[in-house]
């Protein structure tokens, strides 16, 4: 039976691998030395093989909170890359966060459009959100298609999915307009399967505690909103 070499290991199980070992106390200086040097040859090789770029469909999901705090994590990078970056809003509209008031600072490079009117338990008129959706996920598509652009975040989009204020085979059809280099991030919990799917990158956030669900705490300026 033919042994496996180290280069004909999965280096994802490779520098799991190392990673366990360098882990043992029992090793000894020049052991360690030699198991860190072999990770930064697998890893050097990956890097060496990978594709120098691609635009990335993006999504941010599940209960826990930091999905859209993420995604504004990689607005500030794209910004300060000098990129041009456009946020629709596709919920959160009213609540007119103080992101938006931080971004004006990019005005030359960022569009920003909060179009929805609150969560869906504050509007209390489906056909109102409907009509909402509908013009955020129009205005979403513009700046999918357009080349200018580097970076789109659709915020909440998910929400409106799971609402079915949006078809999945139309934000699907979109998204597959956009220009080869651009990157598009979904955020929201619930994300539908045929989303994630398609994605190149999708996260998770798992709800562990809650300062709302387990103690009753609002929620505060400068964490939440």
């Amino acid at each position: 039976m033919k042994n496996d070499t180290p280069e004909e290991l999965n280096p994802d199980k490779e520098i799991g691998r190392l990673i366990d070992e360098v882990m043992s106390s029992s090793l000894t200086d020049e052991q360690y030395r030699k198991k860190m040097q072999r990770r930064k040859e697998v890893q050097d090789q990956r890097i060496a093989q990978a594709v120098p770029e691609k635009g990335l469909i993006i999504v941010n999901t599940g209960n826990g909170k930091g999905k859209t705090t993420a995604a504004l994590g990689m607005v500030l990078r794209s910004l300060g890359h000098g990129y041009k970056v456009a946020i629709v809003q596709f919920i959160k509209g009213s609540w007119e966060p103080s992101e938006k008031r931080v971004f004006s600072n990019w005005e030359d490079q960022l569009e920003f459009h909060a179009m929805g009117e609150g969560f869906t338990w504050e509007t209390q008129d489906r056909d109102r959100d409907l009509d909402k959706a509908s013009a955020a996920w129009q205005k979403s598509l513009e700046y999918i298609r357009n080349p200018d652009f580097h970076l789109v975040l659709l915020d909440e989009i998910n929400i409106a999915l799971k609402m079915s204020y949006l078809e999945v085979e139309d934000v699907l059809a979109g998204l597959a307009q956009k220009p080869a280099d651009k990157h598009v991030i979904l955020t929201g919990r619930g994300a539908p399967a045929a989303i994630i799917e398609c994605a190149d990158l999708v996260t998770e956030m798992t709800l562990v505690k809650h300062p709302f669900r387990d103690q009753g705490v609002k929620a505060q300026p400068g964490i939440e909103y």
